[in-house]
């Protein structure tokens, strides 16, 4: 492949990315506390969570260990977070999350499965087969773009990794319903973890300084801000003493 395709099919995954995110709005992804059973058929929550994250798991790994370039340059680096994240969301999360008699669909477990290789794909290959020395050399290191987008990754990563905690935490073993979130973060907005999550993905696209990173940069956002939004609506609909000052993804904005 190359520069110009990959160009091109970048330019034309945010464009899928833009009217994904309007049509998000209107239509919940089934799963969670959004749950309902005329999306098919379904599997257990956390087998479905392996499955669907270990595409972008095992295609990042694949391009670093067989890329021409993935150790000519410092550009391991961005194949190391982007692996550490997802270490993370394909395997200790689904075990910390309890199993609960809501399942997935095998309809979401399969576009997210579409949604990840390409993410994952194009941000691999690129790393892998296009950087250069040049782009990813020592002095890299020291750009602005780098030490900014890395601080934010951090960041990012641990708002999503304590947000994830205290959910988790909410319900005891044997439990099955919902409670209102308390404490960090969910004093001023409803999806803490959401935002980490896109505050990571933010710190890589400025680390990585490409387009493949934009891209997955923009699909995020496509994806969380309208789950965001979904997940304020089912707690306002649900809780009659939810907190009616918070914000929904963006503390203080919206």
């Amino acid at each position: 492949m190359n520069t110009q395709t990959l160009n091109w099919i970048s330019y034309g995954w945010i464009g899928i990315a833009l009217i994904v995110h309007v049509t998000m709005f209107y239509i919940k992804a089934p799963f969670g506390r959004h749950t309902t059973e005329k999306w098919g058929l379904t599997i257990n929550n956390k087998l479905g969570w392996f499955i669907m994250e270990l595409p972008s798991l095992g295609i990042m790994i694949y391009f670093l260990i067989t890329g021409t370039q993935s150790f000519t340059s410092y550009v391991w680096i961005l194949f190391s977070v982007w692996i550490f994240h997802y270490l993370n969301r394909t395997i200790i999360f689904p075990i910390r999350i309890k199993s609960t008699p809501k399942k997935i669909p095998l309809a979401i477990v399969s576009s997210a499965i579409f949604f990840n290789f390409i993410n994952a794909g194009l941000n691999g290959y690129y790393l892998a087969e296009m950087s250069t020395a040049e782009q990813y050399s020592f002095e890299w290191l020291t750009s602005i773009h780098f030490i900014i987008g890395a601080t934010l990754f951090v960041i990012g990563m641990f708002i999503n990794w304590k947000s994830d905690s205290i959910l988790i935490s909410l319900r005891k073993e044997g439990e099955t319903g919902y409670k209102i979130p308390k404490g960090f973060l969910f004093h001023y907005i409803s999806s803490p973890n959401l935002f980490g999550e896109i505050i990571e993905w933010l710190g890589f696209a400025l680390m990585a300084w490409n387009l493949p990173g934009l891209t997955f940069m923009v699909w995020t956002c496509a994806n969380l801000i309208p789950r965001a939004k979904n997940h304020h609506d089912w707690y306002l609909n649900n809780f009659q003493d939810y907190p009616k000052d918070r914000k929904i993804v963006f503390p203080f904005l919206y």
